[in-house]
């Protein structure tokens, strides 16, 4: 991929690059027969849910991002990881994309060993085979970034997600790819407020987003929160969880932050006039 291309072409090119040593190394069909071996999926909807009146939280190892560079170092994700479960949060994600946000699979396994909550594999996903590796990896979850796959290969993959007991987190930023999400029926839906194609943030169309979610999907806001105010502005939108990177892993005291997290209220949404369902 040329350097014209949108950051998330660029990503996705280097994805796919990495993915070929892995791939040559473990083919597919020993990978899935890992995958179809591994340990059931825990119910990160559940988890996610809780009961209902405070905000869930998807707590996320993350070392580095395109937009800001290097976080933190976090030499042991897996402790990280048991301060945010000990915590409170509800799920953790695991960046595995080595060349932007440095992560690993190997983090992902450390992680996996360490809790009892969901794991989200998160990652560029556009193969097939890097959801047989979530799940023979111990993830629970895996992310499908709407922006970066064709309606034929999201709804495979999807399909191949809950086939193997995952859960998919489908991920829209824009009007266009929330009616793409809907139409595939998710339990899960994540509005970024981050454009993952010019790294612009847009919070208040995230909002907007959040709003057009019928009642019945889980919704989740990802990316533009640094305090307890902007996790009550998504509340306020009607998301019932957020997944927060950046301001976990900067912070002093990530228990703390944690936990102020999930004790904003969740304010839930119902179906707007002409929403599909």
């Amino acid at each position: 991929m040329t350097p014209t291309g949108t950051v998330l072409d660029d990503i996705i090119a280097g994805v796919r690059e990495d993915l070929e040593p892995r791939r040559a190394a473990t083919p597919a069909t020993e990978l899935e027969q890992l995958a179809r071996d591994a340990a059931p999926a825990r119910d990160a909807r559940a988890a996610l849910r809780g009961d209902g009146t405070t905000m869930g939280l998807i707590a996320e190892v993350k070392r580095a991002s395109p937009s800001k560079g290097a976080l933190a170092e976090i030499p042991a994700p897996a402790d990280l990881a048991a301060i945010y479960a000990d915590s409170g949060a509800s799920a953790i994600s695991v960046l595995t994309e080595p060349r932007r946000f440095r992560g690993s699979l190997e983090d992902l396994d450390a992680v996996r060993a360490r809790v009892d909550v969901p794991v989200l594999r998160k990652d560029f996903i556009v193969d097939p085979y890097q959801v047989l590796e979530a799940r023979a990896h111990g993830a629970d979850l895996v992310l499908l970034i709407v922006a970066a796959l064709e309606d034929s290969l999201l709804r495979d993959l999807a399909e191949l997600t809950a086939e193997l007991g995952m859960q998919a987190l489908i991920e829209a930023h824009t009007a266009d790819e929330l009616d793409r999400a809907l139409a595939l029926d998710a339990d899960l839906l994540g509005v970024n407020a981050r454009d993952l194609k010019t790294l612009d943030v847009h919070p208040d169309r995230a909002g907007d987003l959040l709003r057009r979610i019928p009642a019945g999907p889980l919704a989740i806001g990802e990316s533009a929160v640094a305090s307890v105010q902007d996790v009550e502005a998504y509340a306020a939108a009607g998301a019932d969880a957020v997944l927060v990177g950046e301001a976990l892993v900067t912070a002093g005291d990530p228990a703390a932050a944690v936990t102020a997290f999930r004790q904003v209220a969740r304010r839930g949404r119902t179906a707007p006039e002409g929403a599909r369902a």
